[in-house]
């Protein structure tokens, strides 16, 4: 299978011109959203049920609790469900899900990771993929939303200690955004062939007279979600590289689509709320410079086809999708791995181990090119917060960012904010290393065997979901150790995220002056690109030489 250059040119032109049409519109959409007080009919109903009080705002700490109280309800909450399938209505005939998998899958689908321990079609019916996981897809999204949403009030607020109301942003996120974009999404993912419905079908093969039975289920609306909110947990065990979830060309772009769509209009709206929509154009240059770059290296690298297993196969092959081609596979990687999708069209297992290296590394820069929904932007502005900390080093002048000043506390905060993911990394991922019966769930000989365990930590930390398909996760170890990967990369950066916010709003601004260092343009864009290459991606790179990097090198 040949790598067209053409086509990969053409697609990522298409997908550019039509995020860039939808950038400020969207943008701007956003930013009425949360700026606004006014509250639709469906959001007064949930604030009457769950006796909320729309109108009182929270502190940073009240609102990390209610994230905490709202994500753990839902982990408790999915778990139970999954065991009890057995008596539920839509089971499909399936018993409870065992109880590791249970667990790991209601962590991974409320920290919007999404790891899969098991064969979706074969593990779970339509009860738990519709009213379960589908649901946590919209509501984990919206929770990286919100937060990214407290991030911008805490840096554009005065004097105060309020970043609004946790419950009402979620609302806000769940009703006004993912759900009609969703909803226009699975409609256009129906157009296109993806499959929307209730029921399985039995086939009798006349020849042999063997009956086959074709899963169905409402897989369109499952998908858009699956994709707009960065979440990536498939309907089906092929994820997006089966028919019935990506049957063509045109709905693999549109599922990349989904993917950046908010994460990169998202800065649009923080230049519109924080005043200044340079700064909205810098972060979003930074994204899109990102994206870009390690696009095309992963198309660079899938075309070169090195490594061992390419060369004795002769080329491409195994574990791409034959139908959509390297090209359209390349593309659907670096966009599902810049963020935290975790959805693949192609296993990442059968990529060549410099185009796997550039899947990790992707991981690796803390998913912020654009990142997943919400997530993707707030760590982009701890790293904005760390180069203004940098150039104010330079220059010989207290540091600020936007007339906030950046002092010891906030930069204790962003610098715990960088070290948390690649700690959990590389300390969960070495102490796994030195277990040999636990390193035989990655059956891979060599490096690649490394590779599969490194692959999978980093995943679960970023929460991202996507896997070397080689490493089984499903017994008590690893299960337990990816869930812990999973939650503590999750929320101890909200956390932090949250810290900041409340300390950023508390101070007065600082009128600028002839010393301030500007936070817009290419200079301080490419102070900010330096800065998150440098300070996420050289954390990773010993660790990646033990792996895909050896990998790459074998003859």
């Amino acid at each position: 299978m040949d790598f067209s250059t053409a086509s990969f040119i053409t697609q990522i032109a298409v997908l550019l011109l039509a995020l860039v049409l939808v950038h400020k519109p969207l943008g701007v959409y956003l930013e009425r959203v949360f700026s606004g007080t006014t509250s639709s009919a469906p959001e007064r109903l949930f604030y009457r049920l769950a006796g909320i009080d729309a109108g009182t705002e929270q502190s940073w700490s009240a609102y990390l609790r209610s994230v905490l109280v709202f994500s753990a309800v839902s982990i408790l909450a999915i778990f139970a469900l999954q065991r009890l399938q057995g008596v539920l209505p839509g089971n499909n005939g399936l018993p409870g899900v065992d109880p590791w998998i249970a667990m790991n899958t209601a962590i991974s689908f409320v920290t919007n990771t999404n790891w899969q321990t098991y064969v979706p079609e074969a593990t779970v019916g339509i009860f738990v993929q519709m009213c379960l996981l589908a649901v946590q897809n919209f509501l984990s999204a919206a929770v990286g939303i919100v937060v990214a949403i407290a991030l911008i009030r805490g840096i554009a607020r005065t004097k105060t200690d309020r970043l609004g109301n946790f419950w009402v942003d979620v609302a806000r996120a769940s009703f006004r955004v993912l759900l009609p974009i969703a909803t226009v999404g699975a409609i256009a993912l129906v157009i296109g062939g993806v499959v929307q419905n209730f029921w399985s079908t039995e086939v009798v093969n006349q020849a042999t007279g063997i009956t086959q039975v074709i899963p169905g289920g409402p897989v369109a609306s499952q998908e858009a979600i699956k994709v707009l909110g960065t979440n990536g947990g498939g309907y089906f065990n092929a994820n997006s590289a089966h028919p019935f979830e990506n049957p063509s060309a045109f709905t693999s772009l549109f599922q990349v689509f989904l993917i950046l769509l908010i994460p990169s209009a998202l800065p649009y709206a923080y230049g519109r709320m924080v005043g200044d929509r340079r700064q909205g154009y810098t972060v979003a240059g930074v994204m899109a410079a990102l994206w870009l770059a390690s696009t095309v290296l992963m198309g660079w690298a899938v075309a070169s086809g090195q490594g061992t297993a390419s060369t004795a196969a002769g080329g491409l092959g195994e574990g791409f999708e034959q139908r959509l081609g390297p090209a359209a596979s390349s593309i659907f990687a670096a966009s599902t791995t810049l963020t935290s999708t975790g959805a693949v069209n192609v296993a990442h297992d059968s990529l060549p181990p410099l185009a796997g290296g550039v899947a990790m590394l992707n991981m690796m820069l803390g998913e912020v090119a654009p990142g997943g929904t919400g997530s993707g932007l707030y760590g982009m502005l701890v790293l904005a917060i760390i180069a203004v900390f940098i150039a104010g080093l330079m220059v010989g002048r207290t540091p600020e960012f936007l007339g906030k000043k950046i002092g010891p506390r906030e930069m204790k905060l962003a610098a715990l904010y960088i070290l948390v993911t690649p700690t959990l990394v590389l300390v969960l991922a070495g102490i796994t290393a030195l277990l040999p019966d636990i390193m035989a769930n990655a059956p891979a000989a060599g490096p690649h065997q490394f590779s599969e365990l490194l692959y999978a930590f980093t995943s679960g930390a970023n929460n991202n979901g996507s896997a070397f398909g080689g490493i089984t996760s499903s017994g008590p170890y690893l299960s337990v150790m990816l869930g812990i990967a999973m939650l503590l990369g999750r929320f101890l950066p909200i956390a932090l995220v949250l810290a900041l916010a409340g300390s950023l709003a508390r101070q007065r601004k600082i009128p600028e002056s002839a010393g301030t260092v500007p936070t817009h343009g290419p200079l301080f864009g490419s102070l900010l690109l330096s800065v998150t290459v440098i300070m996420t991606a050289l954390s990773y790179f010993p660790a990646l030489a033990l792996g895909p990097l050896a990998e790459g090198l074998i003859k």
